[in-house]
């Protein structure tokens, strides 16, 4: 191989970037030492801009298509190296290929719920997550403010701050939606619209804007959900007093399909109940004048004490009240030293609480217990 030969291997003919990584948003052509020679081809594709950097600053911005690199196509750049009258030598500079096309299904989400002050539930906790799509749209203002000299710029380079910054915008603009909490889902797509146009003023800067933005789903923590559940059913039975009814005619129907044992009184006191009521509506319904319901029956009084049972007593033990009970049990505990002469004991009609050695009623339950041995 010749010299001459081994020379034009290192020129470089054609500069394109044929993406397949589908996450790159900006790539610098690897020059790798190598110049660009005079009317070498520059290829820029649909969705991309080429961007010439020479002596660390901003060139010469291409478009879409086929180029061949020379002096009138290259004003700035020959400019910044003095070619007044064109060139016929190689060259070097820096060629960044900037992604000019939608990045989309990019994610986001609130990792700690954001709190907002409801008309009608209070202070509520609400957490939201959803998609946007990312698009360059001044590919100078993004090298300046963002890439610097980064070789390759991802998407996920940028994700982690454009969700952080979505989601400080998610809290004002539901705040401003001025809705309730439980109809956020139906006013989502104005939501989204807003904090798009809002996210794109902010991003701006960078040369960048937010052409779509999805709120997918907008959540209350679990318990809020449980009690939204319970309102739901409420509404959903209406009056209660009606689906109580509803209820008891339905247990007096599976009582008359399983005949005898507790189903006959159940559904015989259920339906004595029902009927007084529906008697009770007819009647107001002619203009007849209500009838008080009829007082359910007093329970039987208890037999009377047995003649000289007299009041129970209660006593002590350990420091707990004990009782009540009669002098026959008063006497049982005795027996097994459970009440002793200093226990306290306590009747009806007694001031206080008196040892029962001092009782008259109970002397008879010490007398025949024997003094302790020797």
């Amino acid at each position: 191989m010749s010299f001459m030969e081994k020379l034009r291997g290192q020129l470089i003919d054609i500069i394109e970037f044929l993406d397949e990584s589908r996450d790159t948003i900006v790539w610098r052509f690897p020059r790798q030492g190598n110049e660009i020679k005079n009317q070498a081809k520059l290829v820029v594709r649909e969705g991309q801009t080429a961007v010439f950097v020479s002596e660390g600053r901003l060139a010469d911005v291409f478009a879409p298509g086929t180029y061949t690199l020379e002096t009138k196509n290259l004003p700035i750049l020959s400019t910044i190296q003095g070619w007044k009258y064109g060139f016929s030598s190689p060259f070097k500079a820096e060629v960044y290929f900037v992604a000019t096309r939608q990045f989309t299904d990019l994610t986001w989400g609130t990792q700690n719920p954001v709190i907002l002050r409801d008309p009608e539930l209070g202070a509520v906790r609400v957490r939201a997550f959803g998609t946007y799509a990312l698009q360059v749209v001044d590919p100078s203002a993004l090298l300046r403010q963002l890439v610097g000299t980064d070789p390759q710029f991802r998407t996920d380079e940028i994700g982690d701050y454009f969700r952080r910054l979505v989601v400080g915008q998610l809290g004002p603009a539901l705040a401003e939606t001025e809705v309730a909490a439980i109809d956020l889902a139906a006013n989502q797509r104005e939501i989204a619209t807003r904090l798009a146009g809002q996210l794109s003023e902010d991003l701006s800067e960078y040369g960048v804007t937010v052409p779509r933005f999805v709120l997918e789903n907008v959540s209350f923590p679990p318990e809020v959900e449980a009690a939204l559940d319970k309102r739901t059913q409420m509404a959903v039975v209406g009056n209660l007093d009606q689906y109580t009814k509803f209820q008891a005619a339905n247990a007096i129907e599976a009582a008359a399909a399983n005949p005898g044992g507790a189903g006959d009184g159940l559904g015989l006191g259920a339906g004595m109940g029902i009927g007084a009521a529906m008697g009770q509506q007819l009647a107001q319904s002619l203009g007849a004048p209500a009838q008080p319901a009829a007082a359910p029956a007093a329970p039987p009084a208890g037999p009377p004490p047995l003649p000289g049972a007299g009041s129970p007593w209660y006593w002590a033990v350990g420091g707990t009240q004990a009782g009540p009970g009669s002098v026959a049990d008063l006497g049982t505990r005795v027996r097994a030293g459970e009440v002793t002469r200093e226990s306290l004991v306590w009747q009806e009609g007694m001031a206080a609480w008196t040892p029962a050695g001092q009782v008259p009623a109970l002397a008879s339950l010490f007398a025949a217990t024997p003094p302790p041995l020797p």
